[in-house]
């Protein structure tokens, strides 16, 4: 037994070993692009919204060519998840800057909308909005941009080429955006 145990834990060292000798190096910024295309639904050129992100998934933000990261989702919504000061870190860390809006499954507010508005207005370029699955994300992009005047067609027309559905909202949209 003693024997089988020694080999084993040689096993183990030499397993070990291997790992320490290799450096872990990023994914080349192809790889971490074509991530952010899988992950991220683009409604315009100027924002994305995407299911919650991870850690890890901040450099392919980057590579997509994110400066703004806002974050739709409550903390503790999903205790697994990170929670919003973690990714507010790495997207610091990263360059990104970052914003939490959080809207929780009872709805949408009038500050959480103009805090939508301010932050697509300062944003320097790419914006990346998430949630759970990035429907609250695109909701309030919706409302957003109806408080703006945008036409509530064209709103829902760009939510749905990005594949979600603005009916939950779209009489708050028509009301934001006064009849049009």
């Amino acid at each position: 037994m003693k024997f089988i145990t020694s080999i084993s834990m040689l096993g183990t060292a030499l397993t070990l070993s291997a790992c320490a000798q290799k450096p872990v190096q990023d994914p080349p910024v192809e790889i971490l692009k074509e991530k952010a295309k899988s992950m991220f639904r683009s409604i315009n050129e100027k924002i994305s919204v995407s299911p919650q992100i991870s850690l890890a998934d901040i450099a392919a933000a980057k590579a997509d060519g994110v400066t703004l990261i806002v974050n739709n989702r409550p903390d503790g919504e999903e205790p697994g998840a990170p929670q919003s000061a973690d990714i507010e870190a790495a997207a610091k860390a990263a360059g990104i800057e970052y914003i939490g809006i959080p809207i929780t499954h009872s709805g949408f507010s009038a500050p959480q909308v103009d805090a939508m508005i301010a932050a697509l207005d300062g944003a320097e370029g790419k914006t990346l909005a998430y949630c759970r699955s990035g429907t609250r994300s695109t909701l309030l992009w919706s409302l957003a941009q109806a408080k703006q005047g945008v036409s509530p067609d064209e709103i829902a027309r760009l939510a749905g080429n990005a594949g979600y559905d603005i009916t939950p909202v779209r009489a708050m949209v028509e009301a934001l955006a006064g009849g049009q």
